[in-house]
């Protein structure tokens, strides 16, 4: 099935190299690649290619250049004709990200991207899944923040579950707590989709379809309502003060692509939500409400022409992002918990240290651009995928090997 890529220039490209985020899995592949890995920086300036190029230091100082425009198809198959994986921080996606997906799905070249928007992800599945499983390559998206920890969360429960017999996986509830920030190109891509929902009104059904992203949206469950959370609750199961998680309703749709893509091994009766957790008492829902009505305003105000230019002044721009002390200081724990068919409870905890959209995010791309240039323990898939339908245990053990911390363990025994 797969194409040999044994003829390839390069091992890695990274694609938009020059962009904030770019620079950051540039210099943890400096860091972090092994011997004798071949890596390439591309994007659309030379002049800023080699400007990068001369802050990463000596290991990277014979790394080539190469410079295509994302809205050039001519430059960007000639480039993923070059190599054997391109790991792309280009976005928003919606807007830049298509060409570049067709063009490694039609040359097998293995792709790994940091998207969080529904709308690319459904045009690259419509676009590129045939091609892919025909050329061998993998198109994986959400490989940072959006939406490793969630997806290979609840394939820990997943697995754990099954090794003992315990059923599958029922009513499934992932909450997170955060200290950083979103980046520039996040908030980027939220502004393209709503932008994109206003033009065309008929998109708005497909980003609130909670099956948005399967393979077979006929054959997936109805399992009555599954509306991403909006509002604040307090559970001592979960932590004391909840409220909805900006990211849910992307994370969500990718791990149930997850499950359909492996045959719904998660379960028919699988049921996933995602929450942001705040803690318990007085404070916690102080900060839990103060939270969820500021996410409320900004989505509010991108979708009002009027209130627009208040909201983009007030948010970080594509590019910006903050210093090394700040990306250092933050961090992620996401702690997921499944009830199975039997009633057997599981805990899965996902965590690091680094600002979630900054240092953890390079972490997690440049780790599954290695691993999908490896090769070695993959399940043996092609097509638009996910990380755990694309790269599942072996990137599990790299990240681990990262210091990410990915547990699970059984509860009441």
């Amino acid at each position: 099935m797969l194409n040999s890529q044994d003829d390839r220039e390069f091992d890695v490209v990274v694609f938009g190299a020059t962009g904030f985020v770019g620079r950051l899995v540039a210099d943890y592949l400096v860091e972090h690649a092994p011997e004798g890995t071949r890596i390439g920086l591309g994007g659309r300036s030379l002049e800023r290619l080699e400007e990068v190029r001369r802050g990463l230091g000596e290991r990277a100082r014979r790394w080539p250049l190469l410079v295509a425009d994302s809205a050039d198809p001519d430059a960007l198959a000639e480039l993923a004709g070059r190599t054997r994986v391109v790991a792309t921080t280009v976005g928003p996606y919606l807007r830049y990200g298509l060409p570049l997906a067709k063009a490694c799905a039609a040359a097998g070249t293995h792709y790994a991207d940091l998207t969080g928007e529904v709308l690319f992800v459904r045009a690259a599945i419509d676009a590129c899944d045939e091609a892919a499983r025909a050329s061998g390559a993998r198109i994986v998206h959400s490989c940072g923040f959006d939406s490793i920890p969630s997806d290979l969360g609840v394939l820990l429960l997943h697995q754990a579950a099954a090794s003992d017999g315990a059923g599958e996986l029922g009513d499934t509830t992932l909450v997170a707590v955060l200290k950083g920030g979103f980046s520039g190109g996040t908030i980027d891509s939220m502004r393209a989709q709503v932008e994109a929902v206003q033009t065309e009104k008929s998109l708005r059904r497909m980003v609130i379809d909670p099956y948005a992203l399967s393979p077979d949206r006929d054959r997936e469950p109805d399992l009555g309502d599954e509306r991403d959370r909006v509002s604040v609750f307090q559970s001592d199961e979960l932590g004391g003060w909840v409220g909805p998680f900006v990211m849910a309703s992307f994370n969500t749709r990718i791990v149930r692509r997850s499950n359909a893509l492996q045959g719904w091994a998660y379960g028919r009766t699988f049921r996933y939500r995602e929450l942001a957790g705040y803690g318990r008492g007085a404070k916690g829902r102080a900060t839990a409400t103060a939270v969820t009505g500021v996410l409320g305003a900004v989505l509010t105000g991108m979708q009002k022409p009027r209130l627009r230019g208040l909201v983009d002044r007030a948010l970080p721009s594509p590019g910006e992002g903050p210093s090394a002390d700040k990306r250092a200081a933050g961090y992620f724990r996401m702690r997921l918990r499944s009830t199975t068919t039997s009633g057997a409870q599981y805990v899965a905890t996902v965590a690091a240290q680094g600002d979630p959209g900054y240092a953890a995010t390079a972490v997690m791309l440049g780790e599954s651009a290695l691993a999908l240039a490896d090769g070695r323990g993959l399940p043996d898939r092609a097509g638009v995928l996910t990380p755990a339908t694309a790269m599942g245990g072996a990137l599990v053990d790299r990240l681990r090997a990262a210091g990410l911390t990915l547990s699970v363990e059984r509860r009441g025994e």
